[in-house]
């Protein structure tokens, strides 16, 4: 059994109820193993911290600027994207605390990501019951917030389908198409695999936990194909 009182310490937090904080570093493979481990895994604090991350990132953005809401939007898109929450993770050492199946544990790359991604959601979910919304949202403000200045001056919350959609439109005539390619897992936990066509040509492939999540992890992929718009 992993001693968490290391990384309690790190994150300054101190849990109220220590099942609680465990349970958010439980991914579901790690109790087809252990299968009479008392505790469940963390895919429902997931669901939570996914919609408290989003009301503390909004709030956020509604008062510190004052662009329309589509701008709004993808500075919020470009702070709570998987990639984006896989590296706070991976800075705050979450990767040295999860509980995983020993094939999980040799995951790497996007599989990884995501894993991280969805831990950090749920670690958050189980701030928010612990100690409230005050305090996941200081959790917020202090690891995830900071970077918002380094997106917002290299222009990296610009979509990467609209970029895509307008480097196609201006040098091709053509306009993007995506497609459902496959759609797996539990209904709590799908994974999606989307394709971007040209012309009926498959140019790029991008998976996620949701249809625009796979959609833009597919324009950016597209975006590398060079040789497609010369």
């Amino acid at each position: 059994m992993k001693n968490l009182s290391t990384f309690e310490k790190k994150l300054n937090l101190k849990f109220k109820n220590k099942d609680l904080f465990r349970q958010a570093l439980i991914h579901r493979s790690y109790l087809n193993e252990h299968p009479t481990f008392k505790l469940g895994h963390n895919e429902r604090l997931e669901f939570l911290g996914d919609a408290v991350l989003e009301l503390i990132i909004t709030k956020f953005l509604f008062q510190n600027f004052k662009q329309e809401e589509g701008q709004l939007t993808r500075f919020r898109s470009s702070l709570v994207n998987t990639k984006t929450l896989a590296q706070i993770a991976k800075k705050l050492k979450l990767n040295d605390y999860l509980f995983l199946s020993k094939g999980e544990i040799n995951s790497k790359g996007r599989a990884r990501e995501v894993i991280l991604a969805n831990t950090f959601e749920a670690l958050l979910g189980a701030i928010y019951i612990d100690q409230g919304f005050s305090q996941a949202e200081k959790f917020i403000h202090h690891n995830l917030v900071p970077i918002l200045d380094d997106i917002l001056k290299n222009g990296l919350y610009r979509d990467p389908k609209s970029k895509f959609q307008e480097l196609t439109q201006n040098k091709l005539k053509i306009t993007p198409v995506y497609k459902l390619i496959q759609e797996s897992g539990l209904d709590h936990a799908k994974k999606f695999t989307i394709g971007v066509f040209l012309n009926q040509k498959l140019i790029a492939k991008g998976m996620g936990k949701n249809k625009h999540e796979a959609e833009t992890e597919a324009a950016k992929k597209a975006l590398k194909h060079k040789n497609i718009i010369t």
